[in-house]
């Protein structure tokens, strides 16, 4: 998908460096813990592997060959087949506030519909408030526990979205 001034794409194996950098930056940012976060994660630094099997899709938003963001989906470990996670979902602060979240979401979104999942859940940490309203106004609703195995025992606020 593309703007006048960004593109939304799947990932490509030399994207992995740049997007691996931002996501950690922007946790760096939020003060976000290291250790039980996708900063620790064994994926991070090979995310176009990571997705690149069936049912599963990261995408990055461009900007003059730059990337400043991505977002990926895929089917939630340790759970039912119909539920994904949206994964991986940060922007540098030059992405923020111009739509591109939301943009990026419905990318996200219409290609688990794709995928036929029936739910997608997320989780996120309490201060990354930006984030938060973005995923209400997605249609995300607060769940009281976690859903899945992911690892990330430092994210505490989980959310999920029925799709269909």
């Amino acid at each position: 998908m593309t703007t006048n001034t960004y593109t939304i794409r799947e990932i490509k194996p030399e994207d992995n460096k740049q997007v691996a950098k931002i996501i950690r930056d922007v946790l760096i940012e939020f003060g976000a813990p290291k250790a039980g976060t996708a900063y620790e994660d064994k994926a991070l630094d090979f995310l176009y592997e990571a997705y690149n099997k069936p049912k599963s899709a990261y995408f990055v938003v461009v900007i003059n060959n730059q990337i400043i963001g991505g977002a990926g989906i895929m089917k939630l470990q340790n759970s039912e087949d119909t539920i994904c996670e949206l994964q991986k979902m940060y922007f540098s602060s030059e992405a923020r506030g111009k739509g591109i979240g939301a943009e990026m979401m419905e990318t996200c979104l219409k290609k688990a519909l794709d995928f036929g999942f029936g739910k997608c859940y997320l989780e996120t940490l309490p201060y990354m408030e930006g984030a938060r309203k973005l995923y209400q106004k997605t249609g995300f609703k607060s769940l009281d526990a976690p859903l899945g195995d992911t690892g990330h025992y430092s994210c505490t606020m989980w959310m999920i979205k029925y799709l269909i």
